[in-house]
């Protein structure tokens, strides 16, 4: 059984989540359900009030005319039996069975029956006229309570039943009877409401039908209006898309002077002045661009000129004074590290111009961040820090230009040894089925979430004041989001307070995308490396702690 509840709620989950997925994204298909549930609550309960009213009008006065016809009968019956010279049993026989055919004789829709009182044992025999339609015993529509009702020379009482074997509603009325030196007997009226039924059946189906029909233009007017509304406004979103994807040319069209018209005009008006303001940005992020790269090309040559002379002051800087000697030190230094800034902005130029070439080939990503540990374990070591690297089993490829890659985790490893204060850097690869992933995991000062948002930022640095332990220009980890986002993957960023970062790198594996599911978590603790994965040893060797 739990099986095959199992196997029903899968069938049914898909059809389910695309009618919610329809039901939340069209407004169209809100309105028109809502109105249509609205409607049908509506319709309903006016439908039931009416039905009732008219049900209760027809009983009401047709119980009227019967105990109006029942009484005038039971009246005419007892004086007639009154008057009669019968004494015997068989005359008195006769005399009832004249008296009921009498009042049948005529009557539509009704049957007669004469039952002894209580405690009545003379012997006349019970008498029924007019059986119901199945042909079954009259008495049986006749139930104790009103039995006990009729009472000697009291008044008539009636109450609703069915028709024996049948399924139409009766009237049945009961009175007492007094029959000469029989004693007392018992008179009732069986009256079938099988018109009313019908009548009532039909009035039920002409509501239904006109229901119906009104349900029907309800719907088809809120289909029309809404449809009205929703449509420019599928309109704006499909051009504002259309906007996003940089065709700035694109206008709603205008129809008329009603608020649709008013509506389109401002668009038309705000995509004008948004295309006015991003050409302009374009242009001066065009010309900065220009510069940015104009500029760093022209310091080259004075750049290269100056390293020469600076090589030969190095070389020589023993035969120096001290403060000379250290100068040239100094000097040399701050060459390398105004080198790599140039290569940073040229770099940033060319991800700019949309001049970035890059050359794909089929790699384990496993490799390159053991390549790039290796390099970083002499620095890493002078701090006193650890280098764990964790590698999940299975295969870790993935289309990729290695060069940049390769300076994605160099960038991100570099971060870490500057901000992990002596603590160990776990490093964890793992992939999934169209995803491959490395974590780099810190436990040194950590990010606040302000500053997590803006770690990828050009220039910017989480504490100004701090100086650099392994160089660096300030554009490295912008440049490494720009080569992951080239390479149609993700670069993402968390940070604690106190309690460290750790960055994700998410490189699809072939050119469908990311997939849903993560290789890894971005936020992993220290006990979360071995669950996910198996430490791999560096090819160098490692610092004991």
């Amino acid at each position: 059984m739990k099986p095959t509840t199992r196997a029903v709620g899968m069938m049914l989950r898909a059809p389910l989540r695309t009618l919610w997925r329809r039901w939340t994204r069209s407004m169209l298909l809100r309105v028109v359900t809502s109105t249509l549930v609205v409607g049908l609550v509506a319709v309903a309960g006016i439908g039931a009030y009416v039905t009732t009213q008219i049900r209760d009008g027809l009983v009401d006065k047709r119980v009227e005319g019967i105990l109006s016809e029942s009484a005038s009968d039971v009246a005419g019956t007892q004086a007639a039996i009154e008057a009669s010279t019968a004494e015997t049993p068989d005359e008195l026989q006769r005399l009832v069975n004249d008296q009921l055919a009498s009042i049948q004789l005529g009557a539509v829709g009704r049957s007669v029956a004469v039952l002894r009182a209580p405690g009545n044992t003379f012997p006349v025999f019970l008498t029924t006229f007019g059986l119901s339609q199945s042909g079954s015993p009259l008495d049986s529509a006749i139930s104790q309570s009103l039995r006990e009702s009729i009472v000697p020379g009291g008044s008539q009482f009636w109450q609703f039943a069915v028709m024996p074997g049948t399924d139409i509603p009766a009237v049945v009325v009961g009175a007492p009877l007094r029959v000469r030196s029989a004693g007392d007997y018992e008179l009732y009226f069986v009256y079938s409401l099988a018109n009313e039924q019908a009548t009532l059946g039909l009035i039920q189906n002409v509501l239904a039908l006109g229901a119906g029909v009104l349900v029907g233009l309800v719907l088809f007017m809120t289909w029309t209006v809404t449809l009205q509304a929703v449509r420019p406004v599928r309109t704006a979103a499909r051009i504002a898309s259309r906007l996003a994807d940089g065709h700035l040319s694109e206008r709603m069209r205008v129809r008329g002077n009603d608020e649709m018209a008013t509506l389109a005009t401002t668009f038309n008006d705000m995509a004008s002045s948004l295309q006015r303001q991003i050409t302009r940005m374009e242009d001066l992020s065009r010309l900065q661009r220009r510069f940015v790269s104009d500029v760093s090309h022209e310091l080259r040559t004075p750049l290269t000129t100056i390293r020469m002379a600076s090589d030969v002051l190095h070389e020589h800087r023993r035969e120096f004074e001290p403060s000379v000697g250290r100068s040239a030190e100094l000097l040399a230094t701050q060459l390398d590290r105004f080198e790599s800034l140039l290569a940073d902005l040229l770099e940033i130029s060319r991800i700019d111009a949309g001049a970035a070439q890059l050359e794909f080939e089929n790699h384990d990503l496993a490799e390159v961040v053991r390549y790039q540990l290796e390099g970083l374990v002499p620095a890493a070591a002078e701090q006193g820090i650890e280098l764990r690297l964790w590698v999940r089993e299975g295969e870790n490829t993935a289309s990729m230009d290695v060069p940049r890659v390769g300076r994605i985790i160099r960038n991100i490893l570099s971060n870490a040894i500057e901000h992990a204060q002596g603590q160990p850097i776990d490093v964890a690869v793992a992939s999934s089925s169209r995803t491959v992933a490395v974590v780099v995991r810190d436990y040194g000062v950590g990010l606040t979430p302000s500053q997590s948002a803006r770690v990828f930022d050009r220039f910017w640095r989480a504490d100004p004041a701090r100086a650099r332990t392994m160089g660096g220009t300030g554009l490295g980890l912008s440049i490494s989001r720009e080569d992951a986002q080239l390479h149609d993957g993700a670069l993402e960023a968390w940070g604690s307070p106190g309690k460290g970062a750790s960055f994700r790198l998410m490189l699809p594996r072939r050119s469908g995308g990311l997939g849903v599911r993560e290789p890894l978590p971005l936020n992993m603790d220290v006990d979360d490396f071995p669950a996910v994965a198996q430490r791999v040893t560096l090819g160098v060797e490692e610092l004991d702690r």
